[in-house]
């Protein structure tokens, strides 16, 4: 089982890292270079970029919900029962990658009713990857000790029953 939790934990972090770090290209790499090109050159490469990274959005979105979901019953299956704090930081770290996948979906997609998000990207890109840096000091923060901080041995908890 050593294998799988470890080949859980890589494909989360590197999925973490290719949403991430793809949306800080995006924004502060390909999209100042592309500013300068002419309009009809600068549309077409934005689409051209959109169909392509759209994509790779989806994947990594995949991958991050089915290593996280596993990753989560790992930790609260385990020998310590996880703290009262290690679910409210879990918590808020879920919440906000769904913020996150939805404007990464948004920025990426074609749909009509998330043109305004696309026509503002400089902006959604910078609030996502705002949140995404949160997302990964929580994650920081839980794999340092949030799991284990106030937490009791399930041996414990089983013999007070």
């Amino acid at each position: 089982m050593l294998i799988v939790d470890i080949l859980s934990r890589w494909l989360h972090v590197i999925s973490a890292i290719v949403l991430m770090g793809g949306s800080i290209y995006v924004r502060f790499v390909l999209m100042p270079a592309a500013a300068q090109l002419p309009e009809s050159e600068h549309n077409a490469l934005r689409e051209l970029v959109r169909k392509s990274w759209a994509k790779v959005v989806g994947a990594a979105i995949g991958l991050l919900l089915l290593s996280g979901l596993f990753n989560y019953v790992r930790a609260i299956k385990g020998d310590v029962k996880p703290s009262s704090l290690y679910h409210a930081l879990i918590g808020t770290k879920m919440i906000l990658s769904l913020v996150v996948f939805f404007l990464a979906s948004a920025l990426s997609g074609k749909a009509a009713a998330f043109e305004g998000i696309r026509r503002n990207a400089r902006t959604w890109l910078g609030v996502t990857i705002a949140l995404a840096a949160i997302i990964v000091a929580l994650g920081s923060v839980v794999k340092v000790g949030g799991r284990t901080i106030g937490a009791k041995p399930v041996a414990t908890i089983e013999s007070t029953r």
